[in-house]
Formats: C-alpha cells, sequence, structure tokens
C-alpha cells in the first residue's frame, strides 16, 4: 500500500509533518483510546500514581491490601498525578508507577537508598518529558532493583483498581453491543489496511500473557476479542504484543524488536496512536505516524504537535483510506 501526502487534507484530517510518499507494509496500533473506548484508565492511574506519591506504604503488604488501602483515595485528590496522567499517556505502567514512587522519595514519605535527591528528581523530570530508560543515571543496582518490585506491585494493585472501576462493566456492555465501544471507523479501517496488504499488529502497554503453546491470554486479549478484532496470521490483526509484569518495556523497543525479529524496514511502518511514547518512537525510527486523537484533548495534541506526528485524525474516515492511503 502506498501512503501519500496531498496539498490539500481532506476534512477531518490535519497534517502536522508533511512527508514524501511511500510503500507501507505493516502498521503499528496501539489499542487503548486509538481503537478501544473500554479502559478509562486515567482516573485510575491518577489515583494510583497520586496515592503512591503521597503516602507511604509497608514495601512488605500484600498487593490485595495496597489495593485496598488505594481505594480509600478519589482520583480527585491528586492534580498533579491527574496532569501526569495525560503527560504519560503511552508510556509502560512501570514507568507510570515508578514515577509515583519516585515522588514519595522526594515528598519524604518512602526511604529508599541508593539514589541522591538530585538524581531522583531528575528522573522525575525525565519521565515527565516521555523517557523510560536511566542506565545512565548512578544509581546502584539494589535501588533499581527495589524501585522495580515496589512499581511491579503497583501496578497488579492499578489493574485490579482498573477492572473494578469502569472496565469489568464497560467489556460486559461491549459484549453487547461492540460497535458502541470502538472508535468509529476502526474496523473498516483495518480491514482496509489488510485488504491492500498491510499487516496489522496490536502493540500496548498492558500486559499480555502466553501459554505454553505461545497463545496470549488476559484481560487485554478478551477486549479485543470482544471488539470483533480477530487475532493470527491472516487476520484483520496479525499478533498482538505487548509489556510484562515486571520488565519495563518501552513501546518504542517492542516496535523495534517486531522489526528486528520479521525483517521490516521501520521507514515502511505506519505507527498509529494516541500516546506519545509510541508516536515519538514512530517519529524517531523514521515511521509515518497517525494520532487519533479527540477535539477535546487540547494538551494531547499539543504534545503530539511538539513530537512532529505526521497526522492528527479524530476518527477513521473513508477519505483516510481513499485519499491518504491508497
Amino acid at each position: 500500500m502506498r501512503v501519500l501526502c496531498p496539498n490539500r487534507m481532506p476534512p477531518g484530517i490535519e497534517c502536522i509533518t508533511p512527508f514524501d510518499a511511500r510503500e507501507i507494509t505493516h502498521a503499528f496500533h496501539d489499542i487503548d483510546g486509538t481503537h478501544s473506548l473500554i479502559r478509562n484508565w486515567v482516573p485510575v492511574m491518577t489515583l494510583c500514581t497520586g496515592f503512591a506519591s503521597h503516602c507511604d506504604w509497608d514495601d512488605n503488604i500484600t498487593v490485595q491490601e495496597l489495593t485496598g488501602l488505594i481505594s480509600n483515595h478519589s482520583p480527585e485528590e491528586y492534580e498533579e498525578a491527574h496532569r501526569f496522567s495525560i503527560e504519560s499517556a503511552g508510556l509502560s505502567a512501570l514507568t507510570q508507577m515508578e514515577w509515583g514512587i519516585r515522588n514519595a522519595i522526594a515528598n519524604g514519605v518512602k526511604s529508599l537508598e541508593g539514589t541522591t535527591p538530585a538524581i531522583n528528581q531528575r528522573i522525575i523530570q525525565r519521565i515527565w518529558k516521555g523517557e523510560e530508560v536511566f542506565d545512565d543515571e548512578p544509581e546502584t543496582p539494589a535501588f533499581r532493583t527495589a524501585i522495580t518490585a515496589l512499581s511491579d506491585k503497583l501496578f497488579r494493585a492499578y489493574e485490579i483498581l482498573l477492572l473494578k472501576m469502569g472496565r469489568n462493566k464497560n467489556l460486559a456492555e461491549a459484549k453487547r453491543n461492540p460497535a458502541a465501544w470502538r472508535v468509529p471507523g476502526s474496523m473498516a479501517f483495518l480491514a482496509y489496511l489488510r485488504d491492500n496488504g498491510v499487516k496489522n499488529y496490536f502493540v500496548t502497554g498492558a500486559v499480555i500473557e502466553y501459554d505454553a503453546q505461545g497463545h496470549p491470554f488476559g484481560t487485554m486479549l478478551d477486549e479485543v476479542l470482544a471488539l470483533g478484532y480477530e487475532i493470527g496470521p491472516g487476520c484483520l490483526i496479525e499478533k498482538l504484543v505487548g509489556s510484562t509484569w515486571n520488565e519495563k518495556l518501552p513501546k518504542g523497543e517492542i516496535m523495534l524488536n517486531i522489526c528486528k525479529d520479521e525483517g521490516i524496514s521501520p521507514q515502511s511502518v505506519l505507527v498509529v496512536g494516541d500516546g506519545r511514547s509510541e508516536i515519538a518512537a514512530g517519529v524517531k525510527m523514521g515511521a509515518i505516524t497517525i494520532s487519533r486523537l479527540s477535539k477535546e484533548a487540547v494538551r494531547a495534541r499539543e504534545i503530539h504537535t511538539s513530537l512532529h506526528t505526521n497526522l492528527i485524525i479524530e476518527q477513521y474516515t473513508k477519505a483516510l483510506c481513499s485519499e491518504i492511503l491508497a
């Protein structure tokens, strides 16, 4: 399939960074907010990172006990954490949890040896700007092990709360009426790409687990299937690729690994998403990027524009397929 950049864009499509026409063979799509509307994750992320930033908790408590403590609070208590949730859309959940824990250290509610206030504050700022890997910072291995373990526990509590605070209800409704929980035009857009020789991959920051035969399972798979997206070679979605519970996998790394493992040229990839991480990674690797953002997502549109995304769309239209992808 050839992707074009006409002089005049169709209605509903904003060209932020012009690009040369080229052949596209593969498309990497984020899921939440990009195609699926099931997960209303921002309030839950706000609650968990806000709680972690301001409330001490025993490192040895169980995930269920931690979930109970967090449940005693509300997202409205944490204004800065809400801003962070908007800024950090698309980052690995483990990175987002790490931001909350590092804020707890900065705020004096948690003590971990092996870093300094200056280093810790610098990494907090780097995460806010969208960075996820900090091997260049002189923190001890013991500190990194400790903060990874805390991030993992907080991440598991977040997932439990996400299911309780809306996802399970939304999933049940999506099974009855899947079209209402898909971004308008999503199914037709993916089918158009597939039918024109492009292989679609769903790439998510959510955890994807695999059984002994290599088949994916878990909550994100449940959502994808409930919305009607078939997965497998030659299907609408070629493969579902995600993160893990305790290993931070930035989307840029995931996408480059797919390219390496399957011999894909990054310049022949289309990256579609609503988070800063996949768009920043797509721009960096030389792919064509499409940001799927509502008109109300003012701050997100500012971020994606600053990242030099190629196109911003609100939904998937026939014009996007017929006039941009041909």
